[in-house]
C-alpha cells in the first residue's frame, strides 16, 4: 500500500565528467589519473560518425571519431575549470589534428562538454588563454556539446600503468604525466 506522505527515493548520484581530446588517449589517462578529486579516466572515442568504433578503424580515419577520455571527478576536490587548466598544459592546442608525430583528425584538440556551464567554462578559459598569448599561435581546440562516448577496448584502459616500458610510454606518454606533475603538484595523489 502507498501512502500520500512517503518520500519518493533517492535520486541516484552521478559523478560528473569531462570529455577531452588531445592527442593519444594514452597520454591523457596518465595525466589526469593522477588529480586528486579524480574517481577514474576511461580510454574512448567520441565524435565520429557509426556504433561501436574500434581502435584500427579510428585510427584509419574513416570514422571522424576522435581519441578521448572520459573523466570523471568529483567537484568538491577538484573543479570543471581546473581540470580544463590540466588539459591545456599537457597538450599543445595549437596544432590542427595533430599532437607532435600523432597526426590525424583522431588526435584533435577538443572538449566535448556535458552541460552549458561546462560550454561557458571552456569558451571562457579558451578566450582568457588567447589573449594571454601562452603560445604563438592561436588556440584550435573546438568546444561541442559531449555525443555518444564509446569506451576503447580494455588493452587502452590504464595503457601507461600496464606498459610503462613500451617506447611510446617512456618517450610521449611518460614526459606527459611529468609534466602534469611538475605543473599540478599541488593537487596529486599521495
Amino acid at each position: 500500500m502507498t501512502h500520500s506522505s512517503e518520500t519518493p527515493p533517492p535520486k541516484e548520484k552521478t559523478t560528473p565528467l569531462a570529455t577531452l581530446g588531445g592527442g593519444c588517449f594514452w597520454c591523457l589517462e596518465a595525466a589526469f589519473i593522477q588529480l586528486t578529486g579524480v574517481h577514474s579516466v576511461i580510454s574512448g572515442y567520441a565524435g565520429g560518425a557509426g556504433e561501436n568504433p574500434d581502435y584500427n578503424s579510428v585510427c584509419s580515419g574513416s570514422t571522424g571519431h576522435a581519441e578521448v577520455v572520459q573523466v570523471h571527478f568529483d567537484p568538491a576536490v577538484i573543479d570543471y575549470r581546473t581540470l580544463l587548466e590540466a588539459f591545456f598544459a599537457i597538450h599543445d592546442p595549437t596544432t590542427l589534428n595533430r599532437q607532435g608525430n600523432d597526426v590525424g583528425t583522431q588526435y584533435r584538440s577538443v572538449i566535448f562538454t556535458h552541460d552549458a556551464e561546462q560550454a561557458a567554462i571552456a569558451n571562457a578559459l579558451i578566450a582568457e588563454l588567447g589573449v594571454d598569448r601562452i603560445w604563438p599561435d592561436p588556440i584550435v581546440t573546438t568546444v561541442l556539446p559531449a555525443p555518444t562516448f564509446w569506451p576503447a577496448e580494455a588493452y587502452h584502459q590504464n595503457y601507461f600503468a600496464n606498459n610503462p616500458h613500451q617506447p611510446y610510454c617512456q618517450f610521449v606518454v611518460g614526459p606527459k604525466a611529468a609534466k602534469l606533475r611538475q605543473v599540478f603538484a599541488h593537487r596529486l595523489k599521495h
